[in-house]
C-alpha cells in the first residue's frame, strides 16, 4: 500500500500511469464521501466511516452531508483530537492524495 505522503515518490517512479484525462475529469464533482472513503477513515481514526466521524463532531452534523454546520474552528480541534492529524488541513490533504492513488490504482 502506498502511503499518502508517499505518493509524489511512487508516481516518479512508474513507467505506465494513466493519462490526467483518463483518470479524473475537472468538470467531475468529486463526492466528499469519495475522497475520505472507509478505507481511508478507518486507517487514520476511530471511525468506521466519514459520516461516523461527522456526527461524532461537537456539533448538530449527523452526516457528511451536514459537514458544512460544524463551526471551523471546532472541526479543526475535533480533527486534531479524533484523528491522526494535527488539523483538518493535513487530513484534507492525505485525504485528496489517498484519492488520488486510488484513481492511479496504487493502493
Amino acid at each position: 500500500m502506498v502511503l499518502e505522503t508517499d505518493i509524489e515518490d511512487v508516481t516518479a517512479k512508474q513507467e505506465d500511469l494513466p493519462d490526467v484525462d483518463d483518470v479524473y475529469d475537472e468538470d467531475e464533482e468529486v463526492p466528499i464521501e469519495d475522497v475520505f472513503d472507509d478505507a481511508f477513515v478507518q486507517e487514520r481514526t476511530e471511525f468506521g466511516s466519514f459520516d461516523e466521524l461527522v456526527a461524532a463532531s461537537p456539533s448538530e452534523a449527523d452526516s457528511a452531508a451536514d459537514l458544512e454546520t460544524v463551526p471551523h474552528g471546532r472541526w479543526d480541534e475535533f480533527v486534531a483530537e479524533s484523528t491522526e492529524f494535527d488539523d483538518e488541513e493535513s487530513f484534507v490533504l492525505a485525504a485528496r492524495d489517498h484519492w488520488v492513488a486510488k484513481r492511479l490504482d496504487l493502493v
